[in-house]
């Protein structure tokens, strides 16, 4: 069965009506009523089949405007449409939406001689382009092959594919409902294609920034199975991406995208090279439209900012990495935060780099002997849990800076610990950053083994989303000041920010399910005064949307997902034409944690589609 069709019988069975104060004779607020503070109801974890089984909301807005007046509107889940739908137009053709191609757009193929089709939508931009409503959409990484195996665990098959972004036309009816009439997936041919797109976020020009999350092409070359992995992931582009015409680079990914649309639905992208290179889950930019933090998903990461040189061009900046002072280790930890400054350069000088540079023209590298390094050389970990002997070679600190942004971090002494660092978002009001932590683990706790042992927190596997304070008139380590009002200086986590593991319960939940769970997705909504957080979760049977008010500090649930499906796509947008969107998808249905009730898999798998993957969103909420 679709689920789609599920989600709608699901919620008509819930009872979701129209409530409240919206009576004949309740005045309906003006278009110009200001809104003074918006609340949501909860929706109940699941407790039924059917209800594992879906995607559903149960949740109310209240919206309370400054003139006295109150409406209340129900949410309700909409389907745009799903990775396996033949909407994408292709050379006059139609394809599923998720459907991967090479650089010359011809569909990719798996062993079977069928199409392959990412499971995976993630990151969604809903902008408005001179008066039109579009929708830029991310797909990860692959997952399931057309005969429902394992891509990566099926024999003579790739690890991982080069990945697609889709561009959508959308129509807005007078209700406020959303129709995608045009769907085509964006050509990256002209930056090299696309390695596993995370996140992504929307510039104040109007333009949407992606992400490489490379978890494989950043890589030991001490260690045999991270290089294993690294030539498994360049074998794949070029291959399959390239069909053997060139050949890839490891240097051409991990790095921030920008896609431009045009009113006429054309879209240009480049590669931001001068905004560093990692495992970027996504980049937000600061108000200012010119200071940018990128989250660096996987161990041993790092915590970048960007300041370009002038607002609307990320072509041309500097790049700084954050050193982690620890003031305590309760709750989730507490500490100070200093920059190192990499180094300043812009797109043009660090392309031909990326396209001639190999890792062995930057640094010599050796193992270390009983933990030590040889005069000469840094004992590093950076991006992977075996330490490093490094060198940096004559005049490759630009190149170390741009192309090895983890490494550099750590021969400047700067923090690389962070563990599964995620989504980031901001509240311009308040100058707080946010930044999920998806488990504290790892390299964030305390290893007397580590070169630097900076984070030194007890393990939390459900872990945490914090806050970081932002200040202008700071300075870097060396003295010099950091040209941003937007730097992060101290870093901490609210109570209901926290998560907390529990011993399994019945169902299979090893994280309470009123509390967050492995947040990965964030986006702040100025006008309703909240934070949105979606969850990646092996923790939480369904994973679940919350709405956290930093006003009441009140944490709600909003929406809850199919069994086993990631929460993903999260964009607010407070006000187009009269309406605003909670953005939301969900990837791999059916991907069921290792802790589920035995019973309960049993019967909710034939009751889930695991190639049903939908890009949608929340509606229901009246423009602010």
């Amino acid at each position: 069965m679709k689920m789609k069709l599920l989600t709608v019988a699901v919620l008509s069975a819930l009872g979701l009506t129209a409530c409240g104060n919206d009576d004949n004779d309740t005045p309906t607020p003006s278009s110009t009523s200001v809104v003074k503070s918006v609340e949501f109801t909860g929706t109940a974890a699941p407790t039924t089949d059917e209800e594992f089984a879906t995607t559903y909301t149960t949740s109310v807005a209240k919206v309370t405007y400054e003139d006295g007046q109150v409406k209340e509107t129900p949410l309700s889940y909409n389907v745009l449409f799903s990775v396996s739908d033949k909407v994408a137009e292709v050379n006059g053709s139609l394809s599923p939406a998720g459907q991967l191609y090479n650089y010359k757009m011809e569909p990719l193929l798996d062993p079977m001689g069928n199409p392959v089709v990412a499971e995976t939508p993630d990151a969604n931009s809903l902008l408005n382009i001179d008066g039109k409503p579009f929708l830029v959409t991310h797909y990860e990484y692959d997952w399931i092959l057309s005969d429902g195996s394992v891509a990566y665990t099926t024999p003579g098959w790739y690890t991982r594919m080069p990945m697609s972004m889709t561009l959508s036309e959308i129509t807005q009816a007078s209700d406020g409902k959303l129709t995608a009439t045009k769907v085509r997936p964006i050509d990256f041919s002209g930056v090299n294609g696309l390695w596993i797109p995370c996140a992504g976020s929307q510039t104040p020009w109007n333009t949407h920034l992606g992400s490489e999350e490379d978890y494989d092409l950043i890589y030991n070359p001490l260690d045999s199975a991270d290089y294993e992995t690294t030539a498994a992931g360049l074998k794949a582009l070029t291959d399959l991406y390239f069909g053997g015409t060139q050949q890839a680079t490891p240097y051409h990914y991990g790095i921030i995208p920008e896609v431009t649309i045009k009113s006429d639905g054309t879209t240009s992208v480049v590669k931001h090279h001068a905004m560093g290179r990692g495992t970027w889950e996504l980049s937000r930019l600061m108000p200012d439209g010119r200071t940018a933090y990128m989250g660096d998903d996987g161990a041993y990461g790092l915590m970048a900012m960007f300041v370009a040189d002038q607002y609307g061009d990320l072509s041309t900046g500097t790049l700084y990495s954050a050193k982690w002072h620890q003031v305590s280790d309760q709750d989730g930890g507490r500490a100070t935060l200093t920059w190192n400054r990499l180094g300043h350069a812009t797109d043009a000088e660090i392309d031909p780099m990326a396209d001639s540079l190999t890792f062995a023209d930057i640094f010599d590298a050796v193992e270390p002997v009983d933990g030590q390094c040889a005069a000469g050389y840094t004992r590093v970990r950076a991006g992977s849990s075996a330490d490093e002997c490094l060198s940096l070679k004559p005049g490759m600190e630009k190149a170390a800076a741009f192309l090895e942004t983890r490494r550099y971090t750590a021969l400047l002494g700067g923090t690389t610990e962070f563990t599964k660092m995620e989504g980031v978002t901001v509240n311009a009001k308040d100058k707080k950053l946010y930044m999920a932590m998806s488990s504290v683990r790892d390299s964030m706790t305390s290893d007397s083994t580590e070169p630097v042992d900076d984070i030194r927190l007890p393990k939390n596997s459900a872990g945490a989303t914090y806050t970081l304070t932002l200040e202008s008139g700071v300075k870097d380590s060396a003295g010099n000041a950091i040209d941003s009002e937007w730097v992060a200086t101290t870093m901490y986590v609210e109570p209901a920010l926290l998560g907390k593991p529990i011993a399994t319960d019945e169902v299979g939940n090893t994280a309470d399910i009123d509390s967050i769970a492995n947040t990965d997705n964030l986006f702040f909504s100025e006008k309703m005064r909240t934070l949105f957080i979606g969850e990646d979760s092996g923790m939480h049977i369904s994973n679940f949307l919350w709405a956290y008010n930093v006003d009441t500090q009140k944490l709600t649930r909003i929406l809850s997902l199919t069994a086993g499906a990631e929460s993903t796509g999260l964009q607010v947008v407070d006000n187009l034409n009269g309406h605003a969107y909670v953005m939301s998808n969900a990837q791999h249905y059916g991907d069921f944690p290792s802790s589920i009730n035995a019973d309960l898999k049993t019967r909710l798998t034939p009751m889930i589609d695991k190639f049903y993957a939908p890009v949608g969103y929340i509606g229901g909420l009246p423009g602010l």
